[in-house]
This record gives C-alpha cells, sequence and structure tokens, in this order.
C-alpha cells in the first residue's frame, strides 16, 4: 500500500473531479499491548529506536495514520497472510464531494470499497454500478499500481524503519519518549515522506524534525514527523500509530453478497 498516495489532490485527477477538498479529523492514537515481553530497551537513543521497529516486520499489529490529506486505520495478520486499510477524507459544508476507502487484502485476493459522498458523486461516470460494493480485484492488473497493493514482505505500512535509519539527531526526553531530525532526503521512500514532499521541501529536507514514543517493552508506539511550510503547501504533522502487538486478528473477506468484479475504469484509474 502507498498510503501517501492516497490523498484527495491524487484522487480528484483521477476521477477528473474538480474542487475536491480534505478534512483533517483526529482520531485516538491507539496504546501498545503491554502485556507481551522484549528484550530491554537500549540506551542510546538512536539504538533504542532502530530496534524498536523489529516488532512491526513480525506483521501482527493494527495502525492508525492521520495528517496531511487523509486519515486512515487498519492492521495486519501475517498468520492469515491478510491486511487491511480504511481512509476516509472529511468534507465541510462548502465542499462538492468526500471519500472514503476501504481496502482488504487476503493472501493473492484483494477488493476495494470505494465510497463517494456529496452533490457530485454520483456524476462521476461508472460510480453508481458499485457503489456501496466491494470490487474485487484481478492482481494480474494492478501489480503496477502501489496504491492497490499490500507488500507482505515488507508489512510496514509508513516505513518508520526507514525513516529511523535517516536520523541525523536525537535525544530522549523522557520515559520512552524521544526526538531529533531526521534526513528527508534518505527516506524519500518512506510512505509519510514521499519524494514529492522531500523534493518540495529543499533544503529543509536535511533537518526534518521528529517524536517517537516506546511502550515499556521498547515497541515503537507513535512517530511524528513535523513537515515543514513548502511551497504551496502548509506546514503539518504526520503521525503514524502502533497498536495491538501479537494479538492482532484475522482480516475477513467481504460478504459475497456485497461484492462485484472492478470494472475497466478502477484500473485505468490506477495506471502508471
Amino acid at each position: 500500500m502507498n498510503i501517501r498516495r492516497w490523498s484527495v489532490g491524487v484522487l480528484a485527477a483521477a476521477l477528473f473531479v474538480p474542487g475536491l477538498a480534505a478534512c483533517k479529523t483526529e482520531a485516538d492514537s491507539p496504546t501498545a499491548d503491554s502485556k507481551s515481553t522484549a528484550p530491554a530497551v537500549p540506551a542510546d537513543p538512536k539504538e533504542a529506536l532502530a530496534a524498536s521497529t523489529k516488532e512491526i516486520q513480525q506483521g501482527n499489529f493494527s495502525f492508525a495514520i492521520k495528517g496531511g490529506e487523509f486519515n486512515g486505520d487498519g492492521k495486519v495478520h501475517m498468520p492469515s497472510k491478510s491486511a487491511e486499510m480504511k481512509m476516509s477524507s472529511g468534507a465541510s459544508a462548502a465542499d462538492d464531494i468526500s471519500m472514503s476507502m476501504h481496502l482488504v487484502f487476503i493472501d493473492t485476493d484483494s477488493w476495494l470499497k470505494l465510497d463517494l459522498d456529496g452533490a457530485m458523486a454520483d456524476a462521476i461516470p461508472g460510480f453508481k454500478a458499485t457503489k456501496g460494493k466491494y470490487q474485487h480485484l484481478d492482481r494480474t492488473k494492478i501489480k503496477d499500481a502501489k496504491e492497490l497493493n499490500f507488500d507482505f514482505s515488507d508489512v510496514d505500512p509508513a516505513g518508520s524503519d526507514k525513516m529511523i535509519k535517516a536520523i541525523t539527531d536525537v535525544k530522549k526526553t523522557g520515559e520512552g519518549t524521544y526526538e531529533g531530525t531526521i534526513d528527508a532526503s534518505k527516506a524519500a521512500d518512506s510512505d509519510l515522506l514521499d519524494a514529492e514532499t522531500v523534493k518540495a521541501l529543499g533544503t529543509k529536507a536535511t533537518a526534518v524534525p521528529f517524536t517517537a514514543k516506546l511502550d515499556a517493552q521498547g515497541r515503537l508506539t507513535e512517530f511524528a514527523v513535523q513537515v515543514p511550510a513548502a511551497g504551496a503547501a502548509e506546514a503539518q504533522t504526520v503521525t503514524v500509530t502502533y497498536a495491538d502487538y501479537g494479538t492482532a486478528t484475522a482480516v475477513q473477506a467481504p460478504p459475497a453478497a456485497q461484492v462485484v468484479e472492478a470494472p475497466a475504469s478502477i484500473y485505468e484509474m490506477f495506471k502508471g
């Protein structure tokens, strides 16, 4: 899943619908299960953060991402080789449309539920035929569409390990809390800081502030990047939180009665 690309701007361009606007919504940050055991947290701040993502790679957790043009949450459950991601944009009274999406991945199968609301929703070609339905995706047609795929060999939806490797300065600020800076130019392949964002930052990209939180077992529970203003983009904080380590549950396939095959327009939308 390429989460940064699931932005209102990208979807608006894909659908050729003007006037879409995102509205941030606040969600409670998940908290990590404190019962499981883990090695002692390294005293060195950078080593502690580097070790904090190891549990993520086990692929059994829930997560939430907020900031920028999207808000989302989901879970990964490697024992069943399943994952899901739900995302939404809010809409103010002045907006013509809002959207919400639910992506489901189970082994080699995947489904997309795309809901659009607002005055312009029904004007989108082909939308009425799939409204309220999960669209079953032909994996051979989306192999190059990162937005519609999930890599079970790299299960972190935000690429926190990539950002931690790009840390240039860090200090411990309290029990399980850290702050510092990252060289964003070395983390442009993470989903919280894509290449387009990094390019817009220019020289600011070499020292982007971040904060991080670990639980008592040293597992990452929050990583927040304070992205400076760049060009027309305002300053923003993009945050990923992790929870339910080792206790996530398998993702269920949509009910058959709610599934249709994805039309050609969906594959065209995410070409290239």
